[in-house]
């Protein structure tokens, strides 16, 4: 598989200022709008929209960006109320963690690769990420049926260039290469490297963002053997809003391969 050009070696810290200069300030997330007038026992204080999140995290995207990552959360929202697809269901938790996040993972992938998402419920990072970097050839996997058919039905709507699939990543990739695969809270390290044990000549890498148990995972997988061939390396970390301990973003890679990410 061909390496994006200027890509680190697995394990290597990509190039300086690849991480997004913003990072969420814990304190503004306490900051949340004005409450209603209380003075009305029938007034509500409208929901807080993630443009405004956005503007009052002091987070820089394109007009654009934003636009479109507002109708996802229109869309998200709403078949939330009737499948379970994810927690974050304002504003303040999508930007907080689900924006700071996928900014995150996108500073490490390089220009116009070939990433599948797995395990991509309701859609994040994949979409996303395919909203802050329309360069990249991302495919969702997700195995319930139900859940795939309403990736397909917002892709379409948000009209981004995204493939989906019904299946589960080993099977997804036994059929097709990618430069990277990615997830976010789809399962604990050694499951996710028992399905991907076989396919692992079909990606250059994984990328994972993981919480405060990923120390754990990592014994686990190293005393089953898992990382024996592979290559695990911390290549960012950043405060979680709402939490003491940090997320952290994890590459791993066969040893001696080429890390066919690196930040843009």
């Amino acid at each position: 598989m061909p390496d994006s050009e200027g890509s680190p070696r697995c394990g290597t810290s990509p190039p300086t200022g690849d991480s997004p200069e913003v990072v969420v300030d814990p304190a503004a997330a306490s900051r949340q709008p004005e409450a209603a007038d209380l003075s009305s026992a029938n007034s509500r204080e409208p929901a807080e929209r993630p443009a405004e999140a956005i503007r009052r995290h002091g987070i820089k995207l394109q007009p654009e960006e934003i636009q479109l990552l507002e109708r996802y959360c229109d869309l998200l929202w709403d078949w939330n109320t009737k499948l379970n697809l994810t927690r974050h269901n304002d504003a303040e938790a999508f930007v907080t963690r689900d924006l700071v996040d996928t900014r995150r993972l996108a500073a490490q992938i390089g220009q116009g690769l070939r990433v599948l998402d797995i395990g991509s419920g309701g859609g994040v990072p994949g979409i996303p990420l395919a909203i802050l970097r329309p360069d990249l050839n991302i495919t969702l996997a997700e195995s319930v049926q139900k859940k795939s058919a309403v990736l397909q039905t917002m892709v379409k709507a948000l009209r981004i260039r995204v493939a989906v699939q019904a299946d589960r990543a080993e099977n997804v990739l036994r059929r097709q290469k990618f430069d990277v695969v990615t997830a976010r809270a789809v399962a604990p390290l050694p499951k996710i490297l028992t399905w991907l044990q076989p396919v692992w000549k079909s990606t250059g890498q994984l990328l994972l963002i993981k919480g405060q148990n990923w120390t754990a995972e990592r014994e686990l997988a190293a005393a089953a053997g898992q990382l024996d061939q592979l290559q695990l390396t911390v290549v960012d970390s950043w405060p979680t809003v709402g939490r003491d301990s940090d997320s952290v973003l994890l590459r791993v890679c066969r040893r001696g391969a080429n890390a066919a990410a690196g930040g843009r």
